[in-house]
């Protein structure tokens, strides 16, 4: 007969315990009508119905599923038809100008910055000049512009690059991605402040004349 050695216990009744232990907190967490081990609905986060729509609903909380109907189909719809043009917009630039494995994938890039800049002078036109239609900003910034430009393809990039071979070209290409794409935003803020403002202020004006 096998005896466990004194002051070390025996494993198969730590492991019977540790069982024991488990089901005792799977069934209090479901007696407490949560699900276990921080589960999807162990935290119901309050949301204010006043607030704007959240782009990150969980449909397992009720008051979250509430915020849908305050998203009209008018807004879902143009933000998915400008994002179908983004899209395209996109595809037909990274098409036409394809990079080879391990190279500098610039086209990518040029479509990021480019977006941005454009957000830059688009989100200053209708949020400091000009009072712009409800649909303008979900069809031309969400849509059109959240489908033209694509981070995730430069981190693609990036991962293609370094499987080639090519970590230099790599890490230039996410930095330089990163740098140029915040300057750009803040390059088409100064634009659109500079450009749109003179023409807000000059209708400004001749809308005052007698």
């Amino acid at each position: 007969m096998t005896h466990a050695r004194p002051g070390r216990p025996d494993p198969a009744a730590v492991s019977a315990s540790e069982s024991a232990s488990e089901k005792e907190q799977l069934g209090g967490a479901h007696a407490a009508g949560e699900e276990p081990f921080g589960g999807a609905h162990a935290v119901r986060a309050e949301v204010d119905p006043g607030a704007a729509v959240d782009p990150d609903i969980d449909l397992h909380v009720p008051a979250q599923r509430r915020e849908l109907a305050r998203a009209p189909v008018a807004t879902l719809a143009v933000i998915a038809a400008g994002g179908v043009l983004g899209a395209l917009a996109r595809y037909a630039v990274l098409t036409a100008f394809p990079v080879p494995p391990g190279g500098f994938a610039w086209p990518t890039l040029a479509v990021n910055v480019s977006g941005c800049l454009l957000i830059g002078l688009l989100m200053v036109a209708i949020t400091e000049i000009w009072q712009a239609h409800p649909l303008t900003r979900p069809f031309l910034g969400v849509g059109v512009l959240g489908g033209y430009t694509t981070f995730s393809t430069s981190i693609a990039d990036a991962q293609g690059a370094l499987a080639a071979g090519e970590p230099r070209t790599a890490l230039a290409y996410l930095a330089v991605t990163l740098v140029t794409a915040l300057a750009a935003v803040f390059l088409g803020q100064a634009l659109g402040r500079g450009l749109f403002g003179r023409f807000g202020a000059r209708a400004s004006r001749e809308g005052g004349r007698p």
